[in-house]
């Protein structure tokens, strides 16, 4: 159980960090969109990588060093443009916004999650490589890896549900505007970072 719990501890305390991934699926919980498959594909995928960490794959990015760099440029890359959106919805106001989120899909809202999440080298780092390095202290991995997992799928689903009680404070216009303003600048920001370690 000790080490369920150092699994479920660690893993939430470096996914709850404000960043492009949570950014989103607080967006769409606000909105009410597409939340049960934007919440699973975050949990799931969080599950895929701390599995391969977990079970030692982080030793692929010595074998592959192009890896790190290539998913640094792309992040940047995504992020940068995703920012710009964000920004750009802030500056024309509520009602722009909703047309905008009546009109995308959900394959469109997965899409962006997906490269949200796979396309952030941070997350690599947090899952395959620092969870998987401290996994290794204990006897039971398995059990590390499952709490880790755990809080995965709490957390995106805190978040993405949770969201609705806010739900009154976003029936403004403004309140929108304020929100996709903060959402492109953290976006520049970790898109400033990544380009920053490159």
């Amino acid at each position: 159980m000790q080490a369920e719990i150092a699994g479920f501890t660690l893993g939430l305390s470096l996914i709850l960090a404000i960043g492009a991934q949570n950014a989103f699926v607080l967006r769409q919980g606000l909105m009410r969109r597409h939340v049960l498959p934007v919440v699973l594909t975050c949990a799931v995928s969080d599950a895929v990588l701390i599995a391969a960490g977990v079970s030692g794959m982080g030793a692929l990015g010595e074998a592959w060093p192009w890896f790190a760099p290539a998913m640094r440029l792309g992040g940047a890359a995504f992020l940068l443009w995703y920012g710009a959106r964000a920004i750009l919805s802030a500056w024309r106001g509520g009602s722009a916004m909703e047309a905008g989120d009546a009109a995308q899909s959900r394959m469109a809202a997965l899409l962006t999650c997906l490269a949200l999440t796979w396309l952030n080298p941070h997350v690599y780092l947090d899952t395959v490589v620092l969870l998987g390095a401290v996994s290794s202290q204990y006897d039971d991995r398995l059990g590390f890896g499952l709490g880790a997992v755990t809080a995965s799928f709490v957390f995106f689903f805190a978040l993405g549900y949770g969201a609705r009680a806010l739900a009154p404070v976003f029936a403004r216009p403004r309140a929108w505007q304020v929100l996709d303003a903060l959402i492109g600048v953290v976006m520049w920001a970790l898109a400033a970072a990544l380009l920053a370690g490159a």
